[in-house]
């Protein structure tokens, strides 16, 4: 059984894996660069181990680096968290042949699921319903133009091996084809190493809906039900939540089903995540596969009871799933939304520097993922997400109101932040009604941007209120200090009274 895990990843999810290791009663090991030698991580793990400079390439993504250290620790396995080399097949082949347990699937599962035009053409073998578009690789432009011209506009260009909406370029009438396809081509080679591209039917209207699966290494594959990732910005997710407001019971069935035949398709163990693209008619589509741990993935465990973390640990070890299909149900409502040192009035440019201060939100329902601390430089390096504020309420709308309380008594001051962003959103009319989509941000612009709402008074209480906890947390720091040396000096006194008497 493993013992001790080393977690190849930094900043929120590292400590999130460490904290079912401690209490699983496995030891846990870090690693870190140069910019994250003070990242709570590093203080959180039972062991550390440099890995290189800061810029990821130099570090996080060096295979040798990361075997290395595990070998120094005596790792029985590597957790890779999401990013990075999560889903890395030569990584995960690399672990097998070092004999260290990879807690993921197989690199033969990766590698099928990795590359998209592969698998789509898994997929369609499973039955399962993808997006119209096609199955091999883009190579001529005029071959394109015709594909294009037969599947009917608009369309998207995809990356094969694409992820966090690189790669993508929609294309809306004839003569944006071909620049697309070679802007698309550009970005791909750019960001993966790879420049194939694929076409895919443009869907109107889409909502996109992904179901959490968990399978073990004996046959046995459930889903989790569904998770609505439908706010998003650049192809990016900003709120996740769960259960789907779109959802009826019988598509979550069908939906559910079908998640599951793509997992046994990919021959696959683990936990994987299965995203689909919904229109609004509720016809659904394949869109990919996700072979790790989700950032989102915090939703589902609040309305299910599951730990997926420790789920992944149990496969990995090779136990059977303790659970079945028709046991499981949805309790309740969570919302998650992901907090970033960004500035929405500058374009959401990454807003790095020294956390000052930091006000975490408490209370009945709330869960907060994060790894900053006040004093905590947050590196240049790396995504500037700063953490993952959870809420759960009976119903929607007291997910909504939590969320809306949570948000507001959430301060952090020395970097910019998306939190009022992400308050706006909880107060907007069609996010309330559970009716929106992936252009959700676009079409609620004047809303969301609106900056006379709670902008110089709130700013200004802002500043007051962590003025104010900062004086009291010195003041409790010198009485603390004060305690302590009384302290001290009775012991000092109490001591030399004894040796005068021996």
């Amino acid at each position: 059984m493993i013992k001790k895990i080393l977690v190849a990843n930094r900043g929120e999810i590292a400590v999130r894996i460490m904290r079912t290791c401690r209490e699983m009663g496995i030891h846990s090991v870090a690693v870190f660069s140069e910019a994250d030698r003070r990242s709570m991580h590093v203080r959180y793990a039972d062991e550390a181990y440099f890995i290189g400079p800061s810029p990821s390439n130099e570090s996080y993504l060096v295979i040798e680096k990361i075997i290395s250290a595990a070998k120094k620790a005596k790792a029985d396995a590597i957790h890779p968290g999401y990013g990075f080399l999560s889903e890395n097949a030569e990584f995960s082949d690399r672990c097998k042949k070092e004999g260290i347990i990879f807690i993921g699937p197989s690199a033969e599962s990766i590698a099928s699921m990795g590359d998209k035009i592969t698998a789509r053409r898994t997929i369609i073998k499973a039955g399962v319903p993808v997006v119209p578009g096609t199955t091999d690789p883009i190579t001529n432009d005029k071959e394109a133009v015709k594909i294009i011209k037969s599947i009917g506009l608009p369309v998207m260009i995809k990356a094969s091996a694409g992820g966090g909406g690189k790669g993508m370029r929609l294309v809306k009438n004839e003569t944006e084809i071909v620049p697309s396809i070679r802007a698309a081509k550009s970005e791909a080679m750019a960001a993966f190493g790879n420049d194939a591209v694929y076409i895919e039917k443009y869907i109107e209207s889409p909502h996109h809906i992904e179901f959490q699966i968990l399978a073990d290494k004996h046959g046995n594959v459930i889903h989790l039900f569904e998770r609505e990732c439908s706010v998003q910005r650049r192809h990016q997710k900003v709120i996740e939540e769960t259960p789907s407001p779109l959802m009826t019971p019988e598509i979550r069935k069908e939906m559910g089903d079908h998640a599951v035949a793509v997992a046994r398709a990919a021959k696959y163990d683990g936990a994987g995540t299965i995203e689909f693209i919904v229109d609004d008619r509720l016809n659904y589509f394949f869109l990919e596969m996700n072979t790790r741990l989700q950032v989102e993935h915090p939703i589902t465990e609040r309305v299910v009871g599951i730990d997926l973390v420790r789920e992944q640990i149990n496969i990995a070890n090779g136990l059977k799933l303790t659970y079945e299909q028709e046991g499981l149900s949805q309790n309740g409502h969570a919302i998650e939304c992901r907090i970033y040192a960004e500035d929405p009035d500058n374009n959401f440019m990454p807003s790095p520097g020294r956390i000052q201060h930091i006000t975490e939100p408490l209370g009945f329902g709330v869960r907060h993922d994060g790894y900053v601390y006040e004093g905590f430089e947050i590196p240049i390096y790396y995504d500037p997400l700063i953490s993952k504020l959870i809420v759960w309420g009976k119903t929607r709308p007291e997910a909504i109101a939590r969320m809306k309380r949570a948000l507001h008594s959430y301060k952090i001051t020395g970097v910019k932040t998306s939190i009022k962003f992400l308050e706006k959103i909880m107060n907007a009319p069609d996010f309330v009604e559970g009716n929106y989509n992936t252009h959700f941000i676009e079409k609620n612009k004047s809303f969301l941007e609106d900056k006379e709402t709670c902008q110089g008074d709130c700013k200004a209480m802002a500043i007051i209120a962590a003025f104010i906890d900062y004086h009291n947390r010195i003041a409790q720091t010198q009485q603390k200090v004060a305690q302590v040396k009384s302290g001290s000096e009775w012991k000092s006194k109490n001591r030399k009274k004894n040796l005068l008497r021996m």
